[in-house]
């Protein structure tokens, strides 16, 4: 990827009155906050937890800047770690990220590697997109990660193994779009 080429990063919103914020967002305002973002950074934050609405965006979003790489982040307030989806379903039609999540994850002692990113518009999102990627022919870089609950405990590990990851998927070779 060039220094130019875009890395675009998702965030959502909350889905629940009960939330006060989304954790995926969170971090990357975090982040922002202690200017940890890539310069080629484009961000698409607090989408709509909406099945036909966040895709829509997101792709739009993908057609438009044609990003070198592709994180999308959504919350999980039952794990603990950061999550990194092997792939996303919907009605028996599985799409797998093309990165090698092991060597991803290697040495980044908060994040895990799952297979089940769920039943809600975070799999949705992460399946489309996937499918939409390979219905184009690219090889760019895209994965789904799920963000825990940031806690004072929790924060500044979080923030360094999603740092790591950022700076891992940010060199990593992409084709031309077709």
């Amino acid at each position: 990827m060039l220094m130019s080429d875009p890395l675009l990063i998702t965030t959502f919103t909350t889905w629940k009155s009960t939330q006060q914020s989304n954790s995926s967002d969170d971090l990357i305002a975090a982040l922002l906050h202690h200017k940890r973002l890539p310069m080629t950074a484009h961000l698409l934050r607090q989408l709509p937890v909406h099945f036909r609405l966040a895709p829509q965006q997101v792709i739009t979003t993908v057609e438009t800047i044609r990003p070198a790489a592709v994180i999308c982040c959504g919350m999980a307030e039952k794990r603990s770690h950061l999550t990194v989806e092997i792939q996303g379903h919907f009605q028996g039609e599985t799409f797998c990220t093309s990165v090698d999540l092991q060597a991803l994850v290697r040495r980044l002692p908060h994040t895990t590697i799952s297979d089940n990113a769920g039943r809600f518009v975070c799999n949705y999102l992460y399946y489309r997109l996937l499918k939409y990627l390979r219905s184009r022919d690219s090889s760019v870089p895209c994965i789904f990660v799920h963000v825990p609950i940031l806690t004072e405990e929790n924060r500044s590990h979080i923030m360094h193994d999603f740092d790591h990851l950022l700076q891992q998927i940010s060199h990593m070779h992409t084709t031309v779009y077709h």
